[in-house]
């Protein structure tokens, strides 16, 4: 019969399997048309011949699905399901303030750093724009190569209108020379003909 009108205990049984087979208790199987012979077994060496007979066997691994996650989480990336309604923590909570910083901080000082490399800004600039980053000068890295192109235009207007006003100066200072030799040519030339005036 199936199962015999008087139920034998095989408490003693699953848990040696289970040792043998190396898994809990509740993954063994023991095969109902054996109850005899499995009842009979009372060592681990019995056991593992009714494991190789068939008798007693260990039960696959339940299945436990990634599909359906993966699959809110592909959507996620979309951007749905993520209004307000599902949403338990406070803006701070779900993406905090300290890590936006952190983040635009370091990729700005990366910039900084990979542009000084370069030679793109000397190193004052650089001290500089450092500065201003830590200051919170900057939204973004597209903000900051703006003011970085900007500021490298205004550097090279400065120097060209530097050169300008030098090269003005040096002009005025030659014109200068030139007017007081030629006024001390002429004063020379006055005395000259008043000496000569003197001795007639």
């Amino acid at each position: 019969p199936l199962f015999p009108s008087v139920m034998v205990c095989l408490r003693l049984q699953k848990r040696l399997a289970a040792s043998v087979l190396g898994c809990g208790r509740n993954k063994i199987w023991l095969d109902p048309n054996e109850i005899n012979d499995i009842s009979i077994a009372n060592s681990r060496q019995n056991i593992r011949k009714l494991v190789k007979d068939g008798y007693i066997i260990k039960k696959h691994q339940t299945i436990h699905s990634r599909f359906r996650v993966n699959r809110l989480h592909e959507a996620k990336r979309k951007g749905r399901h993520t209004g307000p309604g599902k949403r338990r923590g406070t803006r701070d909570a779900r993406l905090p303030e300290k890590v936006v910083w952190m983040r635009r901080q370091r990729i700005l000082r990366r910039l900084l750093k990979k542009y000084r490399a370069a030679s793109k800004i000397d190193r004052h600039l650089y001290h500089e724009l450092y500065l201003r980053a830590k200051g919170n000068q900057y939204r973004n890295k597209s903000h900051l190569m703006e003011y970085i192109w900007k500021a490298k235009g205004e550097k090279q207007r400065q120097e060209i209108l530097e050169k300008q006003a030098a090269a003005r100066r040096a002009k005025a200072k030659a014109l200068k020379q030139k007017r007081v030799a030629r006024k001390a040519a002429k004063v020379a030339a006055i005395g000259a003909e008043q000496v000569e005036e003197k001795k007639e």
